[in-house]
């Protein structure tokens, strides 16, 4: 077990095969490659990813199928051979969540860079989809159906 300390959740314990590793960090925190994943609640579509060494980095996520069902991507070669990713069922994805305004109706969904676990060896990584009709804000909660 590790035990480490959080600015959201106070002191938690985690047992260590259940450690989420980047080994390449994230886009704008590179130094950043231990996190732990924790449920918002049990009834909740979301969860945070917290990191174990900075006690104050904690990005809220959600997967991403419970709002948009036809959300879909390919992962190349390279990245599924980065996270030894060889049987679908090991895949968890998720994408990151942004509260704008601090209102709940505002928050927005990160659909261009998805965070892909594999959860055999809990090693992610969060990719960029270039080459895609998606954007880093996605209304979760669309103003009219348009939008959707």
């Amino acid at each position: 077990m590790k035990k480490f300390n959080t600015l959201r959740f106070g002191e938690v314990e985690v047992a260590e095969d259940k450690i989420v590793h980047f080994a390449d960090g994230i886009p704008a925190f590179e130094d950043e490659h231990e996190f732990v994943i924790v449920p918002y609640d049990e009834e909740s579509p979301y969860v945070f990813l917290q990191s174990i060494n900075t006690p104050n980095l904690a990005f809220l996520m959600t997967m991403p199928f419970v709002f948009f069902p036809d959300y879909e991507f390919e992962i190349d070669d390279e990245n599924q051979g980065k996270l030894s990713l060889n049987r679908q069922e090991d895949m968890l994805i998720y994408t990151l969540i942004t509260v704008n305004n601090g209102k709940v109706q505002d928050m927005t969904a990160n659909l261009m860079a998805p965070v892909v676990l594999n959860t055999a060896n809990m090693q992610a990584r969060q990719l960029v989809l270039d080459k895609s009709g998606y954007t880093t804000k996605h209304r979760l909660f669309p103003e009219n159906k348009e939008e959707q």
